[in-house]
C-alpha cells in the first residue's frame, strides 16, 4: 500500500454556537489541511497520483473557505464550523472529485484539520 500527502493552509473565522467559552466568540485561526490519499498500484511513471495535481484540487475546495466567515459558508448555516465538521466535508469533496479520474486507483485514507501547531480533528470513513 502507498500513501501520499498534500499540504495547504488558508485563514478563516469561525465561532462555535452553542459552546461554551471564549470559543463561541467570532475568532480566527490559520488552519492547516492534510490529505492523505493511498493506493496499491503505481502508475506507469511510478507514481500513484502526482504531487501537482493532488495540491490542485485541494487548493480548489479550500477557496471556498479561505479569508471567509466559516459560519456564513455552507455548509456551516446548519452545522458548527468545528475542525471535525471541516476535516469530514474536506475528505468528502476530495474523494467525490478522485471518483472523476480514470482509471486511478488512489482513493482517500484521511483528512486532518489542524486549528493550531497543536490541535487537529481527522476525519476518516
Amino acid at each position: 500500500m502507498f500513501e501520499l500527502m498534500i499540504e495547504d493552509k488558508f485563514a478563516a473565522a469561525h465561532q462555535l454556537v452553542g459552546y461554551e467559552g471564549p470559543c463561541e466568540n467570532l475568532h480566527g485561526h490559520t488552519w492547516k489541511v492534510q490529505v492523505f490519499l493511498k493506493g496499491e498500484e503505481l502508475g506507469s511513471v511510478g507514481m500513484l497520483y502526482d504531487f501537482k495535481e493532488a495540491k490542485k484540487v485541494l487548493k480548489d475546495i479550500l477557496k471556498a473557505f479561505d479569508h471567509k466567515n466559516l459560519n456564513e459558508t455552507a455548509p456551516f448555516g446548519a452545522e458548527n464550523p468545528t475542525a471535525e465538521n471541516l476535516a469530514k466535508r474536506i475528505y468528502n469533496e476530495y474523494s467525490s472529485r478522485l471518483k472523476g479520474l480514470p482509471g486511478a486507483g488512489v482513493r482517500m485514507d484521511r483528512t486532518s484539520v489542524w486549528e493550531s501547531e497543536t490541535t487537529c480533528a481527522t476525519y476518516r470513513s
